[in-house]
């Protein structure tokens, strides 16, 4: 009989050995928690990063500004600013993300064009327009990144038409002028945007 519980008691160390030598395997093989991105900061970024952007283009504006107002409509296809301050606070992530998305790169387009022009007629706002495309670009694929996370779709807007090129550097300069302009306004719109967007973001994260 004490043989017996000999071995009894001997394979259940032999046991307990084996389990402790393998926990080590069983704890690695565990995958770590998952850690939800952090949408605010995003959306913080997101708002400085434009906060950046329009301050470049009323840079370019008073730099460059006109007596009176510069020509209107030369672009047809620019993204119409006609945000009411009223309807800022029930904006949804997606759909909204997905707009800004899609006039962003409606404007970069336009800031390309204006961009060919400026170097041809050698426009001397062209360096500080660079450093604001480079940004545009900055801006447009981190929006892009945050877009991924909330599952927001891309719209597939048409390709923008662009008015013939300009015939000097006047008219240059009067294009900037107006694209400027409509940059600014989207810039400011899309400020608040994001930061009402943050604001609900840090509520909903609370409740």
């Amino acid at each position: 009989m004490k043989v017996d519980n000999l071995l009894v008691d001997s394979s259940s160390s032999l046991l307990l050995s084996l389990l402790l030598a393998q926990l080590p395997l069983f704890t690695s093989a565990v995958p770590a928690p998952f850690r939800r991105p952090n949408v605010v900061h995003e959306l913080d970024r997101l708002a400085n990063q434009t906060k950046n952007l329009r301050q470049i283009a009323a840079d370019l504006l008073k730099e460059h500004a006109f007596e009176t107002d510069p020509e209107q409509h030369r672009f047809k296809s620019l993204p119409l600013m006609n945000n009411r301050a009223s309807d800022i606070n029930s904006l949804e992530m997606r759909p909204t993300l997905s707009q800004l998305h899609a006039d962003l790169k409606s404007f970069e387009h336009h800031f390309a064009w204006l961009s060919r022009a400026s170097r041809k007629h050698h426009h001397p706002a062209l360096p500080k327009l660079g450093q604001m495309m480079s940004l545009i670009k900055s801006l447009t694929s981190m929006l892009e990144h945050q877009m991924m996370r909330v599952d927001a779709q891309r719209l597939s807007p048409p390709s923008p038409s662009m008015p013939p090129p300009p015939p000097s550097q006047f008219d240059v300069l009067q294009s900037s002028q107006e694209l400027l302009l409509q940059f600014r306004l989207f810039c400011d719109w899309a400020q608040r945007v994001f930061s009402v967007l943050s604001t609900k973001s840090k509520m909903s994260a609370v409740q």
